[in-house]
């Protein structure tokens, strides 16, 4: 095996770029001792709301945090449902398992990873409270239809959104969309913290009154608890380290467009391999450069073999993972997310990407449909 020359996903290239600022911007933070709460954290709410085009933006520890407290924010709790994905890391389900309601996970699009409309309501039965589609790759998920069921069965919709910074729908950030949208920081995010964080944001005043509560022990002022609450805060350190980011998040996000752009011209045709699908009113910010091939292995040898880095998101489906036994749904329950989970690839994506590195990357790729 070569050693590696292109990165999967390359943080010392975004560090090189920003290094100045970041460092002005933890240095701030120490010097004012503003480590939870306090200035950097309101800033970058503020700044995350109106990026995001709605009222309220609540930073918190995690992605996984963040769908937790929505989801108790709706509502949701003991003896209920909550319709979602199997195509996912774990943590989409996790977090309604957390508040003590079911996930019900239904199947995905063979084209996008995303949520088939076309199968929630089969899903949905009394115990339902809640939709959570899962913005899949940076895929918005297909939100209008998901919220004409969503309101036909008087339900929530909370959007996944840990891979999709900045994506919008129909000219609109999907993020704006449904009660609440909860998004991950973890570090090789598009917008990225230096350790764990993530964020809730919504329109809905309530929403954000109880998860501001909600994140940090149920505390309506110092020594006063209005209900059990977690520990959940996001730090003064990756907010502040966020607000410097988010002012190049645009800026990333069209190169990771660019590039994508460049990765479907440049494997157009190829042999054994299908791209995921591109929607023009629902644009990718491409969080993962994805294709499918029945070899996936082999390819994923060839290329470490030339020495180019890539990743598999995600190898076993919720529904069939050791801790979710208890759902009782086997293989074949699911289909195309079982055939996603066995022939996904993440090619190379990064804002930091040359033109030649994806070149490269593509000529593996047709080198290795050349030699099958």
């Amino acid at each position: 095996m070569s050693a590696i020359t292109i990165p999967f996903v390359d943080l010392r290239a975004q560090y090189a770029a920003i290094g100045p600022e970041i460092d002005a911007a933890i240095g701030s933070v120490i010097s004012s001792c503003a480590f939870i709460g306090g200035k950097y954290v309101r800033d970058f709410e503020d700044e995350f709301a109106r990026y995001c085009g709605v009222s309220h933006a609540v930073g918190v520890s995690s992605g996984t945090s963040a769908l937790h407290l929505a989801l108790l924010a709706c509502g949701v709790g003991p003896g209920d449902e909550v319709v979602t994905v199997s195509h996912t890391f774990i943590a989409t389900a996790e977090a309604v398992s957390l508040t003590g309601a079911t996930p019900v996970l239904v199947d995905v699009m063979p084209g996008t990873g995303c949520m088939d409309p076309d199968r929630i309501e089969a899903a949905v039965t009394d115990a339902t409270r809640a939709i959570l589609p899962v913005h899949l790759y940076g895929q918005p998920a297909d939100m209008e239809k998901i919220l004409g069921i969503s309101k036909r069965h008087g339900l929530s919709v909370i959007g996944d959104a840990a891979q999709a910074h900045g994506a919008s729908t129909g000219g609109r950030p999907v993020s704006s969309l449904g009660r609440a949208s909860c998004f991950s920081f973890y570090p090789g995010k598009n917008l990225g913290a230096y350790g764990d964080a993530g964020a809730i944001v919504t329109d809905d005043d309530e929403i954000a009154r109880t998860v501001r509560k909600l994140r940090d022990h149920g505390r309506q002022e110092k020594y006063t608890h209005d209900r059990i609450g977690f520990n959940y805060r996001i730090d003064g350190l990756q907010a502040a380290i966020l607000s410097v980011k988010l002012r190049h998040l645009d800026e990333w996000t069209a190169a990771r467009q660019r590039h994508a752009a460049r990765y479907r011209d440049g494997l157009a045709g190829t042999s054994g391999i299908t791209l995921m699908e591109h929607v023009d009113h629902a644009p990718s910010v491409h969080h993962l450069m994805v294709v499918r091939s029945n070899d996936r292995d082999g390819l994923r040898e060839h290329l470490a073999a030339r020495g180019v880095a890539s990743g598999i998101h995600y190898p076993v489906p919720v529904h069939l993972q050791p801790a979710y036994a208890d759902l009782g749904s086997g293989p074949g329950a699911l289909p195309v997310s079982e055939l996603l989970a066995s022939t996904v690839l993440s090619l190379p994506m990064f804002p930091e990407l040359s033109d030649a590195q994806i070149d490269q990357v593509c000529d593996a790729v047709k080198e290795w449909a050349r030699s099958r």
